[in-house]
């Protein structure tokens, strides 16, 4: 492929929880590229069918049939933990196998090429990641390294460097990582720039397949986005409401027909299909049904649902994100009224009951929906990308951007008390120190634990890390003072320094590899490996093409022999050599359908010999 050089430019990936995202900046101005269905949004879906790996629409298109193979949610597993509750409550609803690896990582077991394979959901994350690359290199017409990646305004600090290892493997080098509500303020804002005067306050509710967010923030004349607060749920989304109305499905077959369907898979991944599409059809009619016939045990199943019942099934998770909602207002410290502008992002913002809700606790005030809810993450990504690359448009490069730390951090005490050194929505970049005392006589060395979270006690945080300080002279109990200073630069990346006072002596941990990230070794093999499987496909396609070929030739030849002018030129005894070198083919291929790509070119080649008088 063409064109690696200076002029490559930077992509900006939305890399969502059901649908990703990639647009580029050309032509002065961001370009939402279409993947190779022509759709604008790709399925974050991966699936593993006898010799081909799919990805995307194709993989979606088959996951009701082939639901133990085929993953999604991939980014609600990246950088949990396989003992973490949401984990464990989401393994009863998904059809793929889940199983605890090394670190406590959860590994997602699928059948491939009749050999049980393990992935880490960085792996698919990266599969899916793989994907959005390959559009943008075919819309470029030239290799893409770079990328802004988006998360949610939430994830911790184990989540982001999880996502970052998932642009590594996927061969990309991630230049920046913003937060999703971010990358859609960016998209109003270059969107309105004309009408935006002085100061606007700007209210982001980002509502998407698998994650929720909401983010304060003010945009400024002439480029200036500054965050002031952020809330949310990485585990609050479209997934959720639709897990609702499978619960009720479920619960309804069995009240009707007195059978469990839960325990099989291919009727859980046709309903979950079902109740996923009638969600959509609710948003815009008030009545649909679930209809599948034979969904178990040669049973059909129908169930009439209306628009009220499924907000009766979800209302709890609506009050869930209006309850973030005014943590988020209280936190940036503004009163509702004072709120500008709510923008909506997220497909699940098209819900009526969602806007309402809204609507209702903004009194009656009209919502934002200028900006497209599926494209605004990539669009506010794609612009970052062309800042962070050196794009010369004046626009993009006047943009100034200050975010802030969504999650407090801090160090932990005696007795499992977490102590707050940073606490959440602290603009970013920042430091801050503390300074904290010996708990026994003589004490010679303090290990210092980091974890973050909103939690009293620390290991109901996220542990990030550890280190050790020594070398502290012999003093009573809460005599000798140890500093610890916390230090966010710009990318987010913490630095934590413990130094004993009355000797200087000084410790550094930087957090960027703690212990249930991945190493450096294990990124190098899954780089590998994703070059493999992509060597894999290519092998499949150009097998595939030469199948199709070999049975076009075949059609082709066919049909000219059945032609009269053909049948009166050419010689009987030709005519007879020819139409059994057909009738051998035919049958060869319907009995090699599996035959390497060297064997199909060949068989090709040699039946377009003996039929070469037909033209």
């Amino acid at each position: 492929m063409a064109g690696e050089g200076n002029d490559t430019p930077a992509i900006g990936i939305d890399l969502g929880t059901t649908y990703s995202c990639v647009a580029v900046w050309k032509h002065n101005r961001v370009e939402i590229i279409q993947n190779d269905q022509g759709n604008r949004t790709t399925p974050s879906t991966v699936a593993f069918v006898d010799d081909e790996r799919l990805i995307g629409d194709a993989a979606k298109n088959q996951a009701a049939m082939n639901p133990s193979n085929t993953i999604f949610d991939a980014k609600r597993l990246i950088g949990r933990r396989f003992s973490d509750s949401n984990v464990q409550e989401d393994m009863k609803l998904w059809p793929f196998k889940v199983i605890k690896g090394s670190k406590d990582k959860p590994k997602i077991v699928v059948c491939y090429k009749g050999q049980e394979k393990e992935f880490l959901a960085e792996e698919i994350s990266a599969m899916v990641l793989g994907k959005m690359k390959e559009t943008a290199e075919a819309y470029l017409g030239k290799a893409v390294k770079n990328a802004v990646i988006t998360v949610p305004a939430y994830f911790n600090d184990s989540q982001r460097q999880a996502t970052k290892d998932a642009g590594t493997i996927a061969g990309l080098n991630v230049i920046r990582m913003i937060n999703e509500p971010t990358a859609a303020a960016i998209a109003y804002g270059l969107d309105n720039e004309s009408e935006i005067v002085g100061r606007l306050n700007v209210l982001v509710f980002d509502l998407g397949g698998g994650t929720f967010d909401v983010s304060v923030m003010t945009i400024e004349e002439g480029g200036v986005y500054e965050v002031k607060a952020v809330a949310g749920d990485t585990h609050l989304g479209g997934e959720d409401f639709d897990n609702r109305i499978v619960d009720h499905c479920v619960s309804e077959f069995k009240k009707k027909s007195n059978k469990d369907l839960s325990g099989n898979q291919r009727a859980m991944g046709r309903l979950r299909f079902a109740c996923e599409k009638a969600k959509r059809i609710l948003s815009c009619t008030t009545r649909t049904s679930v209809d599948l016939d034979g969904l178990h045990e040669a049973i059909d199943f129908s169930l009439k649902l209306t628009r009220a019942k499924f907000e009766d099934l979800n209302m709890a998770l609506f009050n869930k994100c209006i309850e973030i909602l005014e943590t988020c207002l209280n936190d940036a410290n503004m009163k509702k009224s004072c709120v500008d502008q709510v923008i909506l992002v997220g497909g699940s913002t098209r819900i009526p009951k969602v806007q309402h809700m809204l609507q209702h606790f903004f009194d009656g005030r009209e919502l934002c929906k200028s900006v497209n809810p599926d494209e605004a993450v990539a669009y506010g990504a794609a612009v970052m990308a062309a800042k962070v690359s050196g794009c010369s448009d004046k626009s993009v490069q006047d943009m100034l951007l200050r975010d802030v730390t969504p999650l407090s951090l801090g160090s932990q005490l005696r007795g499992d008390r977490f102590d707050v050194v940073i606490p959440r929505n602290t603009p970013i970049p920042t430091s801050n120190a503390k300074t904290y005392v010996t708990v026994s006589d003589n004490q010679s060395a303090i290990s210092v634990k980091v974890y973050q979270g909103e939690r009293s006690r620390s290991t109901d945080n996220h542990f990030l890390g550890r280190f050790e300080i020594s070398g502290i002279p012999p003093a009573p109990k809460g005599v000798s003072k140890i500093m610890e200073c916390y230090e966010i630069d710009a990318n987010g990346i913490l630095t934590v320094n413990a130094s004993v006072m009355s000797t200087g002596k000084m410790k550094k941990l930087v957090i960027s590899n703690e212990s249930g990230r991945l190493s450096k070794e294990e990124i190098e093999k899954m780089v590998n490996d994703a070059e493999t499987y992509k060597l894999e496909d290519l092998a499949f396609e150009k097998k595939a093409k030469a199948y199709n070929d070999l049975e076009d030739c075949l059609y082709k030849m066919k049909y000219k022999i059945k032609e009269y002018s053909i049948r009166t030129s050419v010689h009987p005894a030709i005519l007879k050599e020819m139409e059994k070198a057909i009738a051998e083919t035919a049958k060869w291929l319907e009995d090699n359908q599996g035959a390497p790509f060297a064997e199909l070119h060949l068989k090709k080649v040699h039946l377009e010999c003996v039929c070469k008088p037909l033209f």
